[in-house]
């Protein structure tokens, strides 16, 4: 994205992201965007000229978003712990009742044979970003003896990663988003050593 997107286009991104995390990539068209603001399918076609546009546009948006608010929060907490316990909860938060109800990059992962490469690959650079958020925190408990990392700090963080991407399908798939933090929690409290309780 740069910073000349237009107002209208960037209500179009914001709608398509919300539809992406309830449906996947095939689970909306422009007509239900349409719809919903209003206008026609021709003006979402200007600004997007195919669904591949739209929705690479959507991820590159949530990517630059999601490091943006890593780095925020990196840079306001120290304990490495405690952002790790951050990441949780902000998942924990959205699936209860926050503005996105779903990871859309685990959602178009799921879809990954059947969608555009140029979409694949924006879904790909999120879930290296996001690895390479955690094993950096990782590293850092590591080194103050706060983790115990039997597998290392990148293989570690790709688990855990994992673990809450998959807690997210469970409680969906279980209609129950206390199903996450039941799977979530536990994967890291594992890792934890001398470190302080969660408050």
């Amino acid at each position: 994205m740069t910073q000349k997107t237009s107002p209208k286009a960037l209500e179009i991104i914001d709608l398509a992201r919300l539809l992406i995390a309830n449906g996947g990539y095939n689970g909306f068209s422009y007509a239900d965007i349409a719809k919903a603001l209003g206008v026609t399918n021709a003006s979402i076609h200007y600004h997007f000229p195919a669904k591949a546009d739209l929705v690479k546009a959507v991820v590159t948006r949530y990517r630059e978003e999601s490091r943006r608010q890593l780095d925020l929060a990196a840079a306001a907490h120290d304990d490495p712990v405690q952002l790790l316990r951050l990441f949780i909860q902000f998942w924990e938060h959205c699936l209860h009742d926050g503005p996105l109800p779903f990871c859309i990059c685990v959602m178009l992962a799921s879809e990954l044979p059947l969608i555009p490469d140029a979409v694949a690959d924006e879904v790909q650079g999120h879930f290296d970003d996001l690895s390479g958020w955690l094993t950096t925190v990782m590293e850092r408990a590591e080194a103050r003896g706060q983790v115990c990392l039997q597998a290392g700090a990148k293989a570690e963080a790709r688990m855990l990663m994992t673990l809450v991407h998959g807690s997210m399908i469970s409680a969906r798939a279980a209609r129950d988003p206390a199903c996450f933090g039941a799977t979530a929690w536990p994967a890291l409290e594992r890792l934890l050593i001398n470190a302080p309780a969660a408050p």
